[in-house]
């Protein structure tokens, strides 16, 4: 008799749950592939969004779900399933939601107070620290090099005049959160010569920071930076961090970075700020709308790079995700404190 039981809602390749059994096999991993959606892509956790089971096999599904001790992520990536879980299984004690931000899942899912007691859920952060970090690297470096101007130029086939461009090393840029995004940023862009300031609720060791600021201070530090770059996680106290009035303050041509959540700015100031020229490029990963609407104007501005939340997306994600899941379910039986539990009075 295993240990722990725990089914997987959500798509995961066979290797990967054959990996799990290898790395915990304590645990008993249940999974039934023709229940779950076929993955688009490497690391699709939701899977073919036409995907329908019928009322047999959706009636199997949740049997599954209400007979197991833990999941390998939300069913449906949903808040409601989650919450429908959660009610019906009273033998549910973790839950471990495959994205970083999955605390945005725990919320939707608007559990009681005796639910969030009884199970525990965790995170992937960690896993897409490195990747999200090297397009916050990108960023700071296309605004640097006024990578919009080149663009202009070459397609207007414009050998454009000469004209000093900054360096890298001589320029100040704040990392607001300093979580495990926010500190891989900091140690590559320190690699590069820049100072770094952290903007972090407490004091703590981050390699490559310089110091550490409150978010109070978020406003007295903008018009000193050349780049700003947001790894924070979506809750009430970080939205629309980056406000209107902070970003009054920029100084002229900053560069503004999101590598966390869309709701951390004020989408529209910072669409206005980029028109007019206060922030010279934005390099944006997150947004507060996701698909991001076809009439937004981001999609226009030639000094916006949209990528559609897929910086964090790489080759060795879901074997990591996997590879942590095994650990928290060693540190779970062997009475250990988990790795990325989530925090269930903010979630995150």
């Amino acid at each position: 008799m295993a240990d722990l039981r725990v089914f997987v809602p959500t798509p995961l390749p066979e290797p990967l749950c054959e990996l799990i059994e290898k790395l915990e096999p304590r645990i008993e991993l249940v999974r039934d592939q023709t229940l779950l959606p076929p993955q688009l892509y490497p690391g699709d956790h939701l899977g073919d969004r036409n995907f329908k089971r019928t009322p047999q096999q959706q009636a199997a599904y949740e049997a599954l779900i209400d007979s197991a001790d833990a999941l390998y992520g939300v069913p449906g990536q949903s808040g409601a399933e989650l919450g429908r879980a959660a009610r019906a299984n009273r033998r549910l004690r973790w839950v471990h939601t495959t994205p970083a931000g999955g605390g945005n899942q725990v919320r939707a899912a608007k559990l009681a107070e005796e639910e969030l007691q009884r199970i525990t859920f965790t995170t992937s952060g960690g896993v897409h620290a490195e990747p999200l970090a090297e397009f916050a690297v990108f960023g700071v470096l296309a605004g640097s090099q006024n990578l919009p101007q080149l663009l202009r130029d070459q397609r207007a086939h414009t050998w454009g005049a000469r004209r000093p461009v900054p360096l890298i090393a001589d320029q100040r840029v704040a990392v607001v959160g300093l979580g495990g995004i926010g500190r891989a940023v900091a140690r590559k862009l320190s690699a590069l010569g820049v100072e770094v300031v952290g903007v972090h609720r407490r004091s703590i060791e981050a390699e490559g920071v310089s110091r550490i600021v409150p978010p109070e201070q978020l406003a007295s530090l903008l018009p000193d930076v050349d780049a700003v770059v947001l790894c924070l996680p979506a809750t009430d106290a970080t939205r629309h961090m980056l406000s209107r009035t902070l970003l009054e303050q920029v100084k002229a041509g900053i560069t503004v970075v999101n590598v966390g959540r869309g709701t951390t700015i004020d989408e529209e100031a910072l669409t206005e700020a980029l028109i007019d020229g206060r922030v010279g490029f934005a390099a944006l990963d997150v947004f507060e709308q996701e698909p991001l609407p076809t009439n937004s104007p981001l999609w226009e501005l030639p000094n916006v790079v949209v990528s559609p939340h897929n910086a964090g997306t790489y080759e060795d994600e879901e074997r990591k995700i996997a590879e942590l899941f095994a650990e928290n379910a060693r540190r779970l039986l062997d009475g250990e404190p988990m790795l990325n539990v989530v925090d269930t009075v903010e979630f995150y």
